[in-house]
């Protein structure tokens, strides 16, 4: 069976990870400009000053969408680009993203814009970045304005990216800029106003297009069950939404974001008590959305025990990605079937991948079976839940490009095209190829 007859094919990238064009037209600098630069921070050093250059070279990245035959292309707008820092406007730093839109458009490609993946101003970082609400607000005003710049011309936007990420790795493990190691109630202060940023972000972003659709994208703990018993399921998904219970970031959550967002209340756990939440706070953050989007990668595997579940150990060889990860493709069942079932929104996988060691061989051509079969795999575990009713509407891969991957710099490759980091140049892999006839066949050939 094909995916559903609309079914919508992409790739994604994130700005950071790909312009480069770091000092150019205005932009000013970000937490991980500052953290890059920091040594012992990242892999030997890496930063995104250059990165692919995609500013400068993004129409090689429409070809490379073209040749995959997609209709959408998730990328993100530089915060800081448009306000260097944070709060004043520069025209100038519309220029590059107007060009991408249009050439999009031009070529039949809806784009899909995220508006805040992890570059927060480095400005507003030296004043308590997270740690202020007033963040949260200038975030907002930013999402306005660039919606009301595109308006017509883009429908499609996610407030946050992964808070799990900037907050949890950024603000409780220092695994990422701005790399500080909180507990507590200052901890849960950033949370909080990252959850207030994507609120006050939906209400700006409609009050400047109200034809807009707005999502936003999750990461986090997902578990699937050891077997398909009933019993082993129900342990899955209580392990999945019990916050705290991932076994080394306790902010690694996607109820700690979906709740709020979606059901207007933090989980019932010790860590949200820490500050007294007002009602208003809460109506701010429980604002009407479209979609959801969420980045899957990997997950847990549970069981039910005798006191409750349990995490099963991945044995010795367990099969692994080129960065460890352990493969889990039916987390692309379980963890979109228990979202649907808890929240009821269409959801779209807005990150799927993996890092390979990607080379071109001896005949010139990079070829990766290792993930075009973890592709087919977790293609096959998604379909299955869209023909169980779970109204999956869209798959975007991570990521269109090998590029900057955060503090691993460059040394894992997560595109669907080769970059060659001493000329820039793009190279399609095999699984580019692959992939162009999974879109063209909508899943079918699966």
């Amino acid at each position: 069976m094909p995916f559903p007859k609309d079914f919508l094919w992409g790739a994604a990238s994130a700005a950071y990870q790909i312009e480069g064009a770091v000092s150019e037209d205005g932009r000013g600098p970000t937490v991980w400009d500052v953290f890059s630069h920091t040594p012992g921070k990242t892999f030997e050093g890496h930063t995104g000053d250059i990165a692919c250059e995609s500013y400068h070279r993004f129409e090689e990245d429409l070809a490379a969408l073209l040749l995959l035959g997609v209709k959408h292309y998730r990328f993100g707008i530089g915060w800081t680009r448009i306000f260097p820092d944070g709060k004043a406007l520069n025209e100038r730093g519309f220029a590059y993203y107007d060009k991408i839109v249009d050439l999009l458009l031009q070529n039949g490609i809806t784009p899909w814009i995220t508006l805040f993946h992890w570059d927060t101003p480095q400005a507003l970082d030296e004043t308590g970045g997270w740690q202020n609400r007033e963040t949260a607000e200038l975030l907002a005003k930013f999402a306005g304005v660039v919606a009301a710049h595109f308006r017509g011309r883009v429908r499609h936007y996610f407030t946050l990216n992964e808070p799990q990420c900037f907050i949890g790795l950024g603000y409780e493990t220092g695994w990422h800029a701005p790399g500080k190691s909180l507990t507590g109630a200052p901890l849960f202060a950033c949370w909080h106003h990252a959850m207030l940023a994507h609120g006050l972000m939906v209400l700006s972003v409609r009050a400047a297009d109200p034809n807009a659709k707005i999502g936003l994208a999750s990461c986090g703990l997902i578990c699937t069950p050891e077997s398909d018993s009933a019993a082993d399921i129900d342990a899955a998904r209580s392990a999945m939404f019990a916050f705290g219970s991932h076994p080394e970031i306790s902010l690694f959550s996607q109820n700690a974001f979906l709740d709020p967002a979606l059901l207007g209340h933090y989980p019932d756990h010790a860590f949200f008590r820490n500050v007294e939440i007002s009602a208003e706070d809460l109506a701010l953050i429980h604002q009407p959305i479209d979609f959801i989007g969420l980045n899957f990668y990997n997950a847990y595997i549970v069981r039910a025990g005798e006191s409750g579940p349990e995490y099963v150990p991945f044995h010795r060889g367990y099969p692994r990605t080129a960065m460890r990860w352990p493969i889990t493709p039916s987390m692309m069942y379980y963890g979109t079937s228990f979202i649907y079932e808890r929240y009821n929104l269409p959801i779209y996988i807005t990150e799927n991948g993996l890092s390979c060691n990607d080379k071109p061989y001896l005949d010139g051509s990079v070829h990766d079976p290792d993930r075009i079969d973890f592709l087919h795999r977790y293609l096959l575990e998604l379909r299955r839940a869209a023909e169980a009713g779970v109204d999956i509407r869209g798959y975007f891969h991570w990521s269109l490009i090998d590029n900057f991957e955060w503090s691993n710099g460059y040394e894992e490759r997560f595109g669907l095209f080769y970059v060659d980091y001493s000329t820039l140049s793009r190279q399609p892999k095999d699984s580019a190829l692959w992939y162009r006839s999974v879109v063209a066949h909508n899943g079918e050939t699966l």
